[in-house]
């Protein structure tokens, strides 16, 4: 016992130095702020300065296909395969989602709980307070099934292949974060858009949270809607080679 006590005789003051040492270059760093909060506060500039660069990007990307498209055309007036071509791809643009659509829409309104004032019940959970991914998609999924003609989410055009993701409560579309409410637009017949949602098994599972926990659920008919033409880059990450016809196939 001796022996120990003399050991911790000589430790105790190193460590009291090392806490010093620690507490002094801890407080230089904050200079009389949060560390917590300074960290936090990187981290937001840091995911504003990805946002803004992201539409700096969508508009140089938006910019140049404008002047493909334009160069395109001008090489179409002398060349009657490229203006065929074009014909066709216009003909597509509509149902592809490359052009604007206007007509009768619903407008579905996710949104989060609002956070209570004391502590949750044991049984809740914070994330039983929020929207999730799959409940945007079960929206998106019913819309579809429910004959959309087109569909926007928050000011976004989206297409078959549009991905909807979703990091803690916010939402990331095409590189571009959005916080609640979410809102989904489908162009269509409202009472099949309608029908469509009251019919869905997904949806059903998130209104009854919307019932147990006061998340926001709200749909509305919309008589006339303008939906833009989707601008995000398409890249194709699957294809097919065609078979080929055999020699004097028609």
């Amino acid at each position: 016992m001796r022996v120990r006590r003399s050991a911790w005789g000589s430790i105790i003051p190193v460590l009291t130095l090392a806490a010093g040492t620690l507490f002094a270059a801890s407080a230089s760093t904050a200079r009389g702020t949060s560390l917590r909060d300074e960290g936090r506060t990187r981290v937001t500039d840091l995911i504003g300065d990805e946002q803004r660069g992201s539409r700096r990007e969508r508009a140089e990307y938006q910019r140049l296909h404008r002047e493909v498209d334009a160069l395109s055309r001008a090489a179409g007036r002398n060349d009657a395969r490229v203006k065929r071509a074009q014909g066709e791809a216009d003909g597509l643009a509509a149902a592809a989602g490359f052009a604007a659509h206007t007509g009768p829409a619903v407008r579905v309104a996710l949104d989060d709980a609002p956070q209570p004032s004391g502590d949750l019940p044991s049984a809740v959970r914070p994330d039983d307070l929020v929207v999730h991914q799959s409940d945007v998609q079960a929206v998106v999924n019913a819309l579809w099934a429910g004959g959309a003609r087109a569909m926007q989410i928050m000011d976004q055009r989206v297409i078959a292949t549009s991905a909807v993701r979703c990091v803690g409560n916010t939402l990331i579309l095409q590189g571009v974060v959005y916080s609640p409410p979410f809102r989904i637009t489908a162009a269509g017949d409202p009472a099949r858009l309608r029908a469509a949602l009251a019919a869905s098994r997904d949806v059903a599972v998130y209104r009854k949270y919307v019932r147990a926990y006061g998340l926001g659920y709200s749909v509305r008919t919309i008589a006339r809607a303008t939906l833009p033409a989707y601008t995000a880059n398409v890249t194709m990450k699957h294809a097919t080679v065609p078979t080929e016809a055999p020699s004097g196939a028609p």
